[in-house]
């Protein structure tokens, strides 16, 4: 990248900035014409000269032109006008300049911001293209959050300053000069002074603001450490709270904060000082106008007009000179930011451009053996990974690597996928170099996984066929007017140098995953998400996901069928009471009072939480019922009972799990509450207390906590407050409720719950995972199984995967590779996590799946557990980065001490 930053702006926006150049340079004409203009007006008609006579009139705009050889060529001979018409005249042509001025300062600020933000664009692109060519050791060393910063904010000022590059200088400078040659034409002596007082503040404030630049320059790095810090302390929280070191962290976070609010208080005391400093001398200046110019008036050596145009001109010229003087001030701060970022995004071993060229035709097969030639490897610390290491796969075969940990095995994986860079010798493919091959033959015939899972933030199909988007091979469909949008982002993209691909277009490379047609892929999918064990969890995940109805109306009438065949299924299976239905006019049991009582999901936030409570309509069908009275001792009872049954019990005791409606910490609440309201009643309790007895009773359900609370009468006062309340509920409120409807599917509940429409019964311990098992044969058994896999598909797995568990994420992981057919298969222990009897199951439904229709690809398997070695063609066994075995598995079984070691 360029050294210099207005080196780097004129590279790339010269056309641009000579045209924008020579409109500044024809604003000056209208700007010049401004300045004369007063003096005009009040010498000619308000003093009257020339108009000395009764009926006198002047011309009004002559214009002629004096050439050579032609003489003086008259253009326009002037409309002759008396004193007031001249007046109003002149009044008109300044309004007109002003008005032309100040479209001219319009063109020319817009302009420059539309050109500031291209480049803006320009540089931020530049610089993630940099960080994905970066050699894989560099990433040890930086920050996320702190490159983040450098590319959102850091470098945010350079797009402001980037048409103010040469425009601003050019402008203001040109307008100074046109005020000041003015003042000068109008008095010599005055205009020496402007000279002069423009002289010292162009030399006194540049220097003075050369300390605000390192105060800023302070400021900026301690703001982007702690960036990075904050970044830590969010990817290492589990650390933290397993340490107790919360307030390490603390004082950690106030100590950098002491520091940036030492160096920004620096930093305001002196920039308000320098600003004061300025001011003053552009005060100074209209003081020697007043005394000098006023003397020079009074001798009758300056007019009037002369005096009113030059105090009119300097008005104009402090403005200008002190945003010159700003200007140089954002120049310097500008160009050192520039240089900082400059330096952290140049680096060595940078990849060339060309290894990531986007290639739209499929690369070739790769049919040459990978080897690794006299390969040594080292971590960033110097510690040998790997010593002189020469091994070769050939196409097709499978490939087991055992040893401990940090053996040597896992670093031959990671220089097979690239991650880690050779110290000496090379990692070959035939006769090429791996690191000399363009990505689109690597990244694609080669698919490396690692025990380390990344996801990105998305749905779990998006990161699925992550590994299939290598180019927008289907453009996306637009009407007229967004294919004018895109039109207009294609042209702009091209001006700021970024590529136009298509984020819209379908990135997929269905024949990277051996389909031909785009409906046959999910075929593909399940069949990989079989061979990883992952399915079920995906289904889980569908059913308790929530599905709009608008979108799948076909979907969402097969689950109302499936809720109404759902109850013969499970009487054929013997457990026919394993769920209670949702029943207009019956009270569910095991559902909550809550859910009994408003009898549908909360799709608003009137009726939501904690904002039920102060709903009037819902408390005045509460009082009219009487049914606030009964909750409210219902929730003094459930208080009563869980603080006499388990306030002696430690909080980490199991019996807390049962308690859904209150947690161990609530526990001591409660039980001052309860003193509290010995003798007082609903009207005489507070309204917190209230809130907080009643909302024990909304929880509350009898099957699980027992305590005898819910009789028939209180059952039956539920149910008629539900019918009141469903009755006469308002118009504005329908919207933020959803009834519970057995001929409706509802949009705000689970798939599972809207197949059941009911709950699950409490006095069958095993009945949710008996209720998953036969919903999921009635899907297969309907032809519903793919349709609700693709709903779980459309799971979003959060920041980097968190909401996925470790293990599902290992797995999606191996999927994520799986699901491209590549030559060459790298797997770096990519199932850690998971037991030895799954390992197993899953290391052999791969190899299966892998040699499907003919396929051989060829495996290097890192195994976690070495007793899978014998479904493997050959062995290699590490120990201390060193090659100690090579050869079938009864061959080391027989002969290498330290694969019998390991696998014993």
């Amino acid at each position: 990248m360029e050294s210099r930053l207005t080196r780097y702006i004129w590279k790339h926006t010269k056309r641009q900035q000579l045209y924008i150049l020579l409109v500044v340079a024809l604003s000056m004409v209208p700007y010049f014409l401004s300045f004369d203009l007063p003096k005009q007006i009040v010498n000619g008609p308000i003093q009257g000269k020339g108009f000395e006579d009764p009926g006198a009139t002047q011309l009004f705009m002559p214009i002629s032109l004096d050439l050579p050889y032609f003489g003086t060529v008259q253009l326009f001979e002037g409309i002759p006008l008396d004193r007031m018409h001249m007046l109003f005249a002149l009044s008109m042509v300044f309004l007109v300049l002003v008005v032309v001025n100040g479209l001219f300062k319009l063109y020319i600020n817009t302009y420059k911001g539309r050109l500031g933000e291209r480049l803006l664009r320009r540089i931020r692109f530049e610089l993630v293209d940099r960080i994905l060519r970066f050699p894989p050791q560099q990433f040890k060393r930086i920050k996320g959050a702190e490159v983040a910063s450098m590319v959102k904010d850091e470098i945010e000022p350079l797009g402001g300053f980037t048409g103010d590059a040469f425009v601003q200088p050019a402008l203001l400078g040109g307008q100074a000069l046109t005020a000041l040659f003015f003042i000068l034409m109008q008095n010599f002596w005055l205009g020496l002074i402007a000279a002069l007082m423009v002289a010292i503040q162009a030399l006194v404030i540049p220097r003075m603001r050369r300390k605000l630049l390192v105060l800023g320059r302070e400021r900026q790095l301690t703001a982007r450490e702690l960036a990075g810090r904050v970044s830590e302390i969010v990817d290492g929280i589990g650390t933290i709270h397993a340490y107790d070191t919360s307030n390490y962290e603390r004082a950690d976070i106030a100590h950098r904060l002491g520091r940036i609010f030492k160096i920004r208080y620096d930093l305001y005391q002196w920039k308000f000082m320098v600003k004061f400093i300025n001011n003053f001398l552009a005060q100074l200046t209209p003081f020697l106008f007043y005394c000098i110019g006023g003397y020079l008036a009074l001798k009758g050596k300056l007019d009037i007009g002369q005096l009113v145009a030059v105090i009119s001109a300097y008005k104009d010229l402090p403005g200008p000179l002190k945003d010159l003087i700003d200007w140089d001030q954002i120049r310097q701060d500008v160009q050192v930011k520039y240089v900082q970022v400059v330096e952290q995004f140049t680096v060595d071993g940078v990849m060339d451009p060309k290894i990531q060229a986007p290639a739209t035709e499929p690369p070739p097969r790769l049919t040459h053996p990978l080897s690794a030639i006299n390969l040594s490897l080292v971590d960033d610390s110097g510690a040998k990974l790997l010593e002189r290491v020469s091994v070769q796969i050939n196409p097709g075969e499978t490939v087991a690597v055992v040893g401990r940990t940090a053996a040597g095995g896992d670093a031959l994986a990671d220089a097979f996928g690239r991650i880690i860079w050779p110290e000496s010798g090379r990692v070959a493919v035939g006769s090429d170099d791996l690191l000399e091959l363009p990505e689109s033959v690597s990244g694609r015939r080669i698919s490396y996984v690692s025990s380390e899972a990344y996801f990105f933030y998305g749905s779990l199909r998006d990161n699925l066929t992550y590994g299939l988007k290598h180019m927008a091979l289907r453009p996306a469909t637009y009407d007229d007017v967004r294919m004018k949008e895109r039109r207009w982002e294609i042209a702009e993209a091209r001006l700021a140098g970024n590529p136009d691909y298509d984020i819209n277009g379908d990135w997929i490379d269905y024949s990277s995953a051996n389909v031909k047609e785009p409906d046959q892929f999910f075929d593909a999918i399940l069949e990989v998400l079989d061979a990883v064990q992952l399915s079920s969890d995906i289904l889980d995940l569908a059913l308790r996901s929530s599905m709009d109805p608008a979108r799948r109306p076909d979907l969402a009438e097969r689950m109302i069928e499936l809720r109404q065949a759902l109850g013969g299924v499970l009487a054929a299976e013997g457990a026919g009471g394993l769920v209670v239905p949702f029943e207009p006019g019956r009270y569910n049991t095991e559902a909550t009072v809550g859910e009994n009582l408003l009898f549908g999901t909360a799709t608003g936030p009137e009726l939501s939480g904690t904002a039920i409570a102060d709903n009037a309509y819902f408390r005045s069908v509460m009082t009219s019922t009487g049914l606030s009275n009964t909750l409210f001792e219902m929730g003094r009872e459930i208080a009563a009972n869980a603080v006499e049954l388990f306030s002696d019990l430690p909080p980490d005791h199991p019996f807390f799990q049962q308690l859904t409606f209150m947690t161990a910490d609530d526990l001591p609440n409660y039980q001052v509450m309860l003193q509290k309201l010995k003798g007082r009643g609903f009207a005489e309790a507070t309204r917190e207390e209230r809130l907080s007895i009643i909302r024990l009773s909304f929880l509350y359900i009898e099957p699980r906590h027992r305590f005898g609370l819910l009789t028939q009468e209180r059952m039956a006062e539920i149910v008629e407050a539900r019918r009141q309340f469903h009755e006469g509920l308002p118009e504005e409120l329908r919207g933020a409720l959803e009834t519970y409807d057995p001929a409706r599917y509802s949009g705000s509940a689970t798939l599972l719950d809207n197949i059941l429409f009911g709950r699950i019964s409490h006095r069958h311990p095993d009945g949710a995972n008996r209720i998953r098992s036969i919903v999921a044969g009635m899907l297969k058994s309907r032809g519903l199984y793919d349709d609700v896999l693709e709903i779980g598909l459309e799971f979003d797995v959060g920041p980097g995967g968190r909401r996925l568990t470790s293990t599902q994420r290992q797995k999606l992981n191996l999927a994520r590779a799986l699901i491209r057919h590549s030559d060459y298969y790298i797997l770096n222990r990519p199932l850690p996590g998971l037991d030895h009897r799954l390992q197993d199951e899953i290391v052999r439904s791969v190899l299966k799946l892998m040699e499907k229709d003919g396929r051989k690809p060829a495996v290097l398997w890192v195994l976690s557990n070495a007793n899978l070695a014998p479904l493997f063609d050959r062995v290699m066994v590490f120990e201390r980065g060193m090659l100690v075995g090579d050869g079938a598995h009864h061959e080391l079984r027989e002969n290498n001490d330290t694969f019998r070691q390991l696998v014993s």
